[in-house]
């Protein structure tokens, strides 16, 4: 019986510490500079705005393919480690 603990706690230690490693070796998250559809550098004043995440593109055609399927890139630039901008909250005037 106490064989039995000893193995079951070196095993969780041993799996508990392999799994800290493996998150402290993740590469950060990097900024977009790359176009997703296109693959060429951004145009920071061509967006689109969905779900929270503004996702850039290179140019006015590859925004029209953006249009068509945010979700679409949006999974493929997060999947290669890409952290979008998230959507500008609307600036309120208080004065009105």
């Amino acid at each position: 019986m106490k064989i039995s603990i000893i193995v079951v706690s070196l095993v969780s230690a041993l799996l508990f510490t392999g799994q800290a490693k493996a998150t402290d070796t993740a590469a950060p998250a990097q900024k977009q500079t790359v176009c997703p559809v296109m693959s060429g550098p951004i145009n920071t004043n061509l967006f689109v705005d969905y779900a929270g995440k503004r996702v850039y593109v290179c140019c006015k055609g590859c925004l029209t393919d953006l249009k068509r399927d945010p979700a679409k890139y949006i999974r493929q630039l997060e999947g290669q480690g890409v952290k979008l901008d998230a959507t500008p909250k609307p600036v309120v005037d208080a004065k009105k």
